[in-house]
């Protein structure tokens, strides 16, 4: 499995679906050998080459290469310490979630399949500066009991056993932060599924295997 190829794409696609810009976000993915592959600080999503990954050691955080880790590596390590289940980690500030993360608006997953499934664990952080330790360490300690962790007047962290499955969740957070604006501005009422079909739906694998929570 060539990781460095997989993120390249990742990139490439978080960016031509607007789902990052700039160089606002980061990305990494555990290698076969079980070291962290993360985007080198400054590096455009949507233009990488294999010369912008830093390969890191999770458990103390050292890289080696001639470009300098991501500021946001703590964020990434902090999460890989506290689940052995994820593979790959999504740092970004797409519009619309950026746009909940600034505001106090709920982020809704009875909506439809796609929600129920991605949407069920979503946590939130306070503000903290980026690449900073403290920002590290609220990310890790909420990552034990979500799938997706908002950063508040930042942007959002995703997670999972691949880097497909995390495109997946960003996608539908995005969609559904972007479903639920619209639905304001055009006085939609949005239809919840109820609560039972939600929890049918989780506990017996009507869409995928549900994930773990610790």
């Amino acid at each position: 499995m060539d990781i460095k190829k997989e993120l390249r794409e990742a990139g490439q696609y978080l960016k031509s679906n607007q789902l990052a810009w700039g160089t606002s976000g980061n990305i990494s993915a555990i290698s076969d050998d079980g070291h962290m592959v993360i985007t080198a600080s400054g590096t455009y999503l949507a233009n990488l080459n294999d010369d912008d990954f830093v390969i890191c050691e999770i458990a103390t955080g050292n890289y080696e290469g001639r470009r300098k880790a991501s500021k946001e590596t703590p964020m990434h390590t902090g999460i890989y310490r506290q689940r052995d289940d994820v593979k790959a980690v999504l740092h970004s500030s797409p519009f619309y979630t950026t746009l909940f993360a600034c505001s106090n608006e709920e982020i809704i997953s009875k909506l439809f399949i796609e929600t129920m499934y991605y949407l069920e664990n979503i946590a939130y952080v306070d503000y903290f500066h980026p690449g900073t330790q403290e920002l590290g360490d609220a990310v890790s300690e909420q990552a034990a009991k979500a799938n997706i962790i908002i950063l508040k007047n930042h942007g959002v962290v995703v997670y999972d056993d691949s880097i497909s499955e995390a495109i997946m969740r960003l996608e539908t957070l995005e969609m559904a932060c972007k479903m639920i604006l619209k639905a304001k501005e055009c006085s939609v009422k949005l239809n919840h599924i109820p609560d039972t079909v939600v929890k049918s739906f989780l506990e017996e694998s009507r869409y995928k295997p549900r994930k773990n929570i610790k």
